[in-house]
């Protein structure tokens, strides 16, 4: 994922700002970590460079 992304990114489940924990990086792509909610306390993972942006309830 690109940090960039954060800018346009928002919480599907309230549509708050979200902020970002970076687990791995890859040269300037975070490749693992997490993006979180403060507004309503959601986390978001990154595997693989890639945001599982579902709400939680709809996650595996």
């Amino acid at each position: 994922m690109r940090p960039d992304l954060l800018d346009i990114l928002r919480c599907p489940v309230c549509r708050g700002e979200l902020s970002m924990t970076v687990g791995a990086r890859d040269g300037e792509e975070i490749v693992t970590g997490s993006l979180a909610c403060p507004k309503c306390s959601v986390r978001y993972p990154i595997e693989d460079g890639i945001p599982d942006l579902l709400p939680p309830d709809e996650r595996d």
